[in-house]
């Protein structure tokens, strides 16, 4: 039986929509995306991840592979697969992952503010990253928070969703949290993409200064037959930002 914490308002609805968070997130991300899902028969089910908000971690070692595995077996568990399946960030490398080991559970792949390889572009992002890792070892969770926080929701108008990223984010397990950090900055799946057989979107924010759109295009460039959409006035967390735009180019695609 799954230890992971999940979300599975509709269980009645077909097909099942995996929706995977990002890191320090939890299934609560994809709020702004389950009563349409579910109004349009859809099943969704939004797992926290392993060490993620109320999803217990092990303390033996949390790993990319290992969190797809974790996924899989929901899947199976629930008889929920195959599946569409939707991650943002690290949710998308997760996706990714799953597709590569489990592609028999794959329907479509939704990659949202995601990555083949996080190699950031410019001085600015390098020295981004790097603060957030030294700082997720020296000054813990809470400082982390604060900074990612900032740096997803800049605007003024968005002090609510800045604290309620916070409070998220200090409910991770430092030990996963600090882990899944060098897990992604590992990743590299560029050699990887043309495995990827199943239907593909791409859904990228034109403001994104976490994985900039053109990171994002070399999953477009990858994956073959995969597209991609740019939606405007919106940052690395486009499903909260963009919630209409963002659902109307995520059903258009699953409804195809």
């Amino acid at each position: 039986m799954t230890k992971l914490h999940f979300l599975d308002p509709h269980p009645a609805g077909h097909p099942a929509v995996l929706l995977l968070h990002g890191l320090g997130a939890n299934s609560a991300s994809w709020t702004l995306q389950l009563p349409p899902l579910i109004e349009a028969g859809f099943r969704p089910i939004t797992p926290d991840a392993p060490g993620f908000s109320r999803s217990p971690y092990d303390g033996k070692g949390w790993s990319i592979p290992a969190a797809a595995q974790a996924m899989a077996d929901l899947l199976a568990e629930l008889q929920a697969g195959p599946a569409h399946i939707v991650g943002i960030s690290m949710g998308g490398v997760i996706a990714q992952q799953m597709v590569f080991d489990f592609p028999q559970l794959i329907r479509k792949l939704v990659l949202v503010s995601t990555f083949a390889a996080l190699r950031p572009e410019s001085l600015g992002s390098w020295a981004y990253l790097l603060g957030r890792f030294v700082m997720v070892h020296t000054l813990g969770l809470p400082a982390q928070a604060k900074v990612v926080a900032r740096r997803i929701f800049a605007l003024a108008e968005q002090e609510e969703l800045r604290q309620m990223l916070i409070t998220t984010i200090t409910q991770s397990d430092p030990r996963a949290y600090r882990a899944a950090m060098r897990a992604l900055a590992l990743f590299d799946s560029r050699k990887r993409l043309a495995e990827i057989k199943v239907p593909t979107l791409v859904i990228t924010a034109d403001r994104d200064t976490t994985v900039p759109p053109p990171r994002q295009k070399l999953l477009v460039e990858g994956i073959p037959g995969a597209r991609q959409v740019v939606i405007s006035n919106a940052g690395h967390a486009v499903s909260v930002e963009q919630p209409e735009a963002f659902n109307r180019e995520l059903f258009a695609f699953l409804q195809e």
